[in-house]
């Protein structure tokens, strides 16, 4: 099973996250931001996932999702942190589906820096999704 785990972040909270996940799914976790970002093959799961900033997506996030090949991800599962609200979920969903990507109901959501305890829930919630990398 091919697995990737794309994020964006600014103040290192969704960062935290990712690389939580990313230690569960047995892959790096990659910012939007960086060349090597853009799936140059099919993957079965991408964990990807940002946070709301001034009641929208950062710019490198949206950029990301305009960009995505629908054709690529067989699934997605989708993780934020915010200060205030959880609507970055459903942003990061609408863009997903637009593509035509299955996106998985469960998602992760912490409420400012995720705490130890959280991110150890982080990395065995990604590994419930990998059979093999």
């Amino acid at each position: 099973m091919k697995t990737a785990v794309r994020y964006y972040s600014r103040s290192g909270n969704t960062k935290l996250l990712a690389e939580a996940i990313a230690k569960g799914a047995g892959v790096p976790a990659v910012s939007v931001d960086v060349a090597d970002a853009a799936l140059s093959e099919q993957v079965d799961v991408l964990f990807i996932g940002g946070a709301l900033y001034a009641y929208g997506l950062d710019s490198h996030l949206k950029t990301y999702l305009a960009g995505l090949d629908g054709s690529k991800v067989k699934k997605a599962v989708i993780f934020s942190t915010s200060w205030l609200s959880k609507h970055s979920l459903a942003l990061i969903r609408d863009a997903l589906t637009a593509k035509g990507i299955a996106v998985e109901e469960k998602t992760l959501y912490a409420k400012n820096k995720p705490s130890a305890d959280y991110l150890k829930e982080a990395e065995e919630f990604a590994g419930k999704y990998i059979v093999e990398n």
